[in-house]
């Protein structure tokens, strides 16, 4: 899918400075970013985020590798506790309020609270741990929320899987959208969120305008 302009007008990239929204908006949609430890979702959000993203970060410590799987991601240093939180603006008055989900069991009480009014969930696959998006996709299925799959790029990822065997390992609808994105670039996150609002349209075409 092409890239949808967005209406951020940060004067340099990662350096976003609309607060106010902007006179077009029309819709204003809450969307669930998820995902397991580590998979890239304060980056996704950072790499669009049109606002100086909130985030509720803390540094990793001893007691931590108790309870969460490093396997894989050996190099981060710390972890969402509570939510990341951005926004962006879609051309035709579209403006997406993101929440970034903690990945970890032990956050599994937020999940409802933090879930409420959302639209959707854009659910990152970290495609070296597949295994590791069981519980979050379990948790976005329970709550009936639609969603699309975004797997997100890693240097060392295999590339040898095909998008069929991706879908199977997840155990994906025939319905449900599965993309490819790079989490650090911010078209790639936008094609990614603009492939979920399409599914959410196409569920539900009365809401479209």
């Amino acid at each position: 899918m092409a890239s949808a302009p967005s209406s951020t007008t940060s004067s340099a990239p990662g350096a976003p400075s609309r607060v106010h929204l902007p006179d077009t908006a029309r819709e204003l949609v809450k969307i669930l970013v998820a995902g397991p430890f580590g998979v890239g979702k304060t980056t996704l959000i950072d790499s669009v985020s049109e606002i100086v993203p909130l985030h509720t970060e803390e540094r990793l410590t001893e007691a931590s590798t108790q309870v969460d799987d490093l396997e894989g991601v050996r190099d981060k240093s710390t972890t969402t506790v509570a939510i990341d939180f951005g926004r962006i603006s879609l051309a035709g008055g579209i403006v997406l309020y993101l929440f970034g989900t903690p990945g970890q069991e032990r956050f599994r009480s937020l999940w409802e609270d933090i879930a409420y009014g959302a639209l959707g969930a854009l659910v990152l696959v970290d495609s070296r741990r597949i295994d590791a998006s069981f519980d979050v996709l379990g948790l976005v299925e329970e709550t009936g929320l639609p969603y699309a799959v975004a797997f997100n790029a890693f240097p060392d990822a295999p590339s040898h899987h095909t998008d069929e065997q991706l879908r199977a390992a997840l155990d994906l609808e025939p319905g449900t959208p599965m993309v490819h994105c790079d989490a650090r670039d911010a078209n790639s996150s936008i094609d990614a969120l603009l492939t979920l609002v399409q599914h959410l349209i196409d569920r539900d075409p009365s809401e479209s305008r």
